[in-house]
């Protein structure tokens, strides 16, 4: 399990965090949302021992986490950390050794991501003849190949087509499931939404929300829709909460007091759809950022 407690951090006059903690547990999922310049990615790399904090802890498994500790974990940083001119599959086998592996075993475990992830035919090829989504699978593959115990993930569906996502998603989804905790950032709230079992979302280095999807959208503001045909003109004044109108014969309405708005509502003419409107990931971290 990994714990980012009361983490502070400046950089002269700036105030880059300002007390963020979370904790991601084994088989979790831990989605990290917010604005560029949030905190995120400096919050990943004192997780990963490139930046050291002002104040704070970082643990892992209940202690202190270590140099040692670090090198059983996959890092993906934002910025591609790879040899344009060195050929991918001995790029991917040389960062395996400098985990620790056998230069047999990095091999093998190279070609086995290469495959996984759709780039086996590549493998002789150089980085810096790859797009820059089979820059950034090749970058999965690289925090990947030792079978870290935790993924520390920084934006890693930035600039991947549709299939390149479905399938550095399956991926995750596959490590999650085998007991790894993962960390990741992205600015794609319906990925977020869809892979995490835990959000956080930060902002001017302030982790101004954390929970499941489920529990952001209970503290989130709900919204009534209401379908009213043949509506009387006005009907909707006759509440007393604020109303909007949002399509024909159709009202939203930012309340709790929805037998009040239904009351109204069959006075004035044929309810045909009643009931409220979830808020969004992308409501909440709206809504939370504010």
């Amino acid at each position: 399990m990994l714990e980012v407690r009361d983490l502070h951090k400046r950089f002269g006059d700036k105030v880059a965090l300002d007390g963020v903690s979370l904790s991601v547990e084994p088989g979790h999922m831990f989605g990290f949302v917010g604005a560029n310049g949030a905190g995120k990615t400096t919050t990943m790399r004192i997780t990963m021992g490139v930046l050291v904090p002002d104040s704070g802890r970082v643990l892992w498994n209940g202690k202190e986490l270590t140099e040692s500790g670090r090198s059983d974990f996959g890092y993906m940083p934002e910025e591609r950390g790879l040899y344009p001119k060195m050929k991918i599959a001995a790029q991917i086998a040389y960062f395996g050794e400098l985990a620790g592996m056998t230069p047999a075993v990095a091999k093998r475990a190279a070609g086995d991501w290469l495959d996984r992830l759709g780039l086996g035919d590549r493998g002789n090829d150089f980085v810096q003849d790859l797009s820059l989504g089979n820059q950034q699978r090749v970058q999965l593959a690289v925090a990947l190949v030792h079978d870290p115990k935790m993924l520390v993930l920084d934006e890693p569906f930035s600039g991947l087509d549709p299939i390149a996502v479905d399938t550095m998603a399956t991926v995750l989804q596959e490590r999650s499931e085998a007991g790894v905790p993962v960390v990741f950032s992205s600015h794609q709230l319906e990925l977020v939404e869809r892979l995490c079992d835990t959000v956080g979302i930060i902002s001017a280095g302030t982790m101004v929300a954390t929970g499941t999807v489920a529990e952001l959208r209970a503290r989130g503001n709900r919204r009534l829709r209401v379908t009213v045909a043949g509506a009387t003109s006005g009907w909707e004044n006759s509440v007393g909460v604020p109303a909007t109108s949002v399509g024909t014969d159709e009202w939203v309405f930012d309340t709790d007091d929805d037998q009040r708005v239904l009351q109204a509502a069959t006075a004035a003419g044929r309810v045909t759809r009643f009931g409220y409107d979830e808020p969004s990931l992308a409501d909440i971290f709206r809504e939370a950022s504010s």
